[in-house]
């Protein structure tokens, strides 16, 4: 039996676990001296995950886009996000500041695929948050 891979869901566990990853890295690279590890924030690393986060988003959303919705508001928001990851790269002083907006936007257009990727009576309370994309159901 093949398994469907809910790449939405995918989306925004990857990243909540890389907020998380950004949010407790300043606080354990403190630590990790006085344990004896003397590198953890790598850019290769951090890099290669903002890299997994757009392979995973983009195959998400163009599912979605393709064979769904053909809505460009999931793309914008996602791509926005990106460009927030990015930016928390090149000015690491800005980091913190940057982060949470990266994250919201990323995980909102994975949110908003998926909502308008299924239709409205599969969906509890649908319309309540997107109104707008309900033009189906007229």
């Amino acid at each position: 039996m093949a398994s469907k891979i809910n790449w939405d869901a995918l989306g925004v566990t990857t990243s909540i676990v890389c907020a998380i990853h950004c949010a407790v890295l300043p606080l354990a690279a403190a630590a990790l001296p006085v344990l004896g590890i003397p590198i953890l924030q790598h850019a290769g690393f951090e890099y290669g995950m903002i890299g997994l986060a757009f392979v995973i988003g983009t195959r998400a959303l163009w599912h979605g886009f393709r064979r769904h919705h053909q809505r460009l508001f999931p793309w914008v928001l996602f791509l926005a996000g990106m460009i927030f990851l990015i930016a928390k790269q090149i000015w690491h002083n800005y980091e913190l500041g940057l982060l949470p907006f990266a994250v919201a936007m990323i995980v909102a257009a994975h949110v908003l695929n998926y909502r308008l990727s299924r239709p409205a009576r599969d969906l509890p309370g649908s319309g309540a948050i997107f109104p707008e994309f309900d033009d189906k159901q007229s």
